[in-house]
């Protein structure tokens, strides 16, 4: 529609398309609640105010209606699932603008990866912010089966324009550390004023200067008040998350104030599809910032006008004329539950979100190497190892020693002792690598799990009780041509196929929920009392996140940002 019919529509010289009669509107500019009408023309608020007229008319009669909610930091990937089957389960609860990091893709698949979650998200009822993943690979410690480089990085922001801003800038050292591949790859986000978000866990005083100084704008890493506090005093934007396995929204809810608000927002960063259809996206963390006491119009400010502020989205993230209209409505403002939802004035039927999208042919998963049991053995080098010790909720992780099981010259698992052997196998390139080490915190009692899904790099991680599990749960997985499993010896007792790029299905995401539900319980029947151990175990080899990590080509001491020995000299 053009400028001059939507001037007419607000004076009220012309009927808007719709009107939203009776609204009680929660307006994040000025912190109050409206008895007004919302006139909607084009995809867009045109006028707000009683006298309107238009061709269709709602009456909401006394309902709530804020901006529809933004996800400011999440990998659709994590979600098992297409974008288009995502959007099935965010839209209808209200998120309509997601700010996505491909980089989980990217990382198998490179440029062609990001240019598919283009595609694929091209069409749907719901807004999808690409950002240019910034570390593919997340490190040299690790190995991918692509590399951005700064040329990839700039040209998507140039000529391509399929990103908006940088991603997550998870080699905060060599950024502290003015590495100029990393100084280059941030330098046309800053000429251009894009958003850089950032990735720094446990980064604090002087490094923390230079991190911020580097043009970083934002942080999703924080799980203690005093860090929150400090980066959000230095000038970060603080992304709140609440992810499957990383719960950080009520150990954080405390560092919330009014003086500080307008500096946070909340981001799911990964979400598995059972707690994406059961509790929520967005909309859950704002029920629970309510729930904990902070004033409910602040609450949504935080999912809606402050992480538009920040990336620069400034035709979303209120309710206000030339603003798109993208609402959500529910009844009670001490717990908002949509109970209706409009896309640029639009209501989509839950069950056609996925209809009109671009179709593509996703990438493929390369074929995943065949193992020999000899491969999981490791050879007693001494008798203390080091060992990755798992934390509850958490992606940090400790970083023990124990005594080594030794069996005929073997380390072996101990799980009377929560002690698993857990292998990382290279994927991408052919190299052979097959990173070798334990683990506590799982809980398995026989059996084992395995999974394509690993960040960043994305090999095949498994973690077991005995070798003949390992290598069952390994041979299942190449089998699929990528997916998740769980073994009891040579039986498969639950799968999940992820055929596109090894990272994401295409059927719908109830299905996907209902194989990764199956996948969870066979978890607690070898005897995990993880919430999700598969995505815990999807975190336990990335190397950007302390403290010990495990990747293809060994142990990473994250801390000191280099590969150590398993043995302890």
């Amino acid at each position: 529609m053009d400028l001059p019919s939507l001037l007419a529509i607000a004076r009220g010289d012309l009927p808007a398309d719709l009107l939203l009669n009776n609204a009680r509107l929660v307006n994040v500019f000025s912190g109050e609640i409206e008895d007004t009408d919302i006139a909607i023309a084009g995809g867009l608020i045109a006028g707000i105010g009683r006298g309107y007229s238009a061709r269709r008319t709602i009456d909401l009669a006394g309902a709530f209606v804020a901006p529809g909610l933004i996800d400011a930091h999440v990998h659709i990937e994590s979600s098992l699932c297409v974008p288009a089957e995502f959007a099935r389960a965010v839209v209808p609860r209200g998120v309509t603008t997601v700010v996505t990091d491909p980089h989980e893709i990217a990382n198998v698949e490179g440029v062609e990866g990001v240019r598919f979650m283009f595609d694929a998200s091209r069409g749907l009822p719901l807004r999808v912010i690409l950002m240019a993943p910034s570390c593919v690979p997340a490190t040299p410690m690790g190995t991918s089966g692509a590399t951005l480089s700064a040329s990839d990085l700039a040209t998507m922001l140039g000529d391509d324009a399929i990103v908006h801003g940088l991603a997550e800038v998870m080699n905060f050292p060599g950024v502290i550390n003015g590495d100029p591949a990393m100084l280059q790859k941030l330098a046309p986000y800053s000429a251009a004023r894009r958003p850089i978000d950032g990735h720094a866990p446990a980064v604090t005083g002087k490094p923390l200067n230079a991190y911020v100084l580097s043009g970083v704008g934002s942080d999703h890493e924080c799980v203690m008040v005093e860090e929150a506090r400090e980066k959000l005093a230095r000038g970060l934007y603080l992304l709140i998350r609440e992810a499957t396995n990383a719960h950080n929204l009520h150990p954080l809810l405390p560092v919330i104030t009014p003086g500080n608000c307008r500096r946070i927002c909340f981001c799911t960063d990964d979400r598995q599809p059972a707690d994406l259809l059961s509790q929520g996206s967005i909309d859950y963390m704002v029920r629970e910032a309510i729930r904990f006491g902070i004033p409910p119009v602040d609450a949504i400010r935080m999912a809606t006008l402050n992480t538009a502020e920040w990336f620069g989205l400034h035709d979303r993230g209120a309710i206000a004329p030339g603003r798109v209209a993208d609402l959500f409505v529910f009844d009670d403002l001490s717990a908002p539950t949509a109970k209706q939802v409009f896309v640029a004035g639009l209501e989509p039927s839950p069950g056609a979100l996925g209809e009109g999208r671009v179709r593509v042919l996703p990438p493929k998963a390369k074929p995943i190497p065949k193992l020999e049991k000899a491969t999981l053995q490791i050879p007693a080098r001494g008798t203390i190892i080091r060992v990755i010790g798992s934390q509850p909720d958490q992606l940090v992780t400790d970083h023990q020693t124990a005594d080594a099981k030794i069996e005929t010259g073997l380390v072996v698992s101990d799980p009377a002792r929560d002690l698993l052997k857990m292998a990382v196998i290279e994927r991408h390139t052919g190299t052979g690598n097959v990173g070798l080490g334990f683990i506590t915190g799982f809980g398995l009692k026989r059996g084992a799990i395995a999974g394509t899904v690993a960040h960043d790099h994305h090999n095949l991680v498994v973690i077991g009780v005995d070798d003949e599990s390992m290598l069952a749960a390994i041979n299942t997985i190449r089998q699929m041509g990528g997916g998740l499993a769980a073994v009891d010896g040579d039986k498969v007792l639950a799968t999940l196929p992820l055929p596109v790029a090894g990272l994401m299905s295409e059927q719908p995401i109830e299905q996907v929920r209902d194989s990764y539900t199956a996948l969870l319980a066979a978890g607690k029947q070898l005897g995990s009392t993880m919430h999700d151990p598969f995505m815990a175990m999807s975190f336990m080899a990335l190397e950007v996140i302390p403290r010990l990590k495990l990747t293809d080509q060994g142990l990473v001491d994250v801390e000191r940002f280099e590969r150590v020995d398993l043995f302890v000299s």
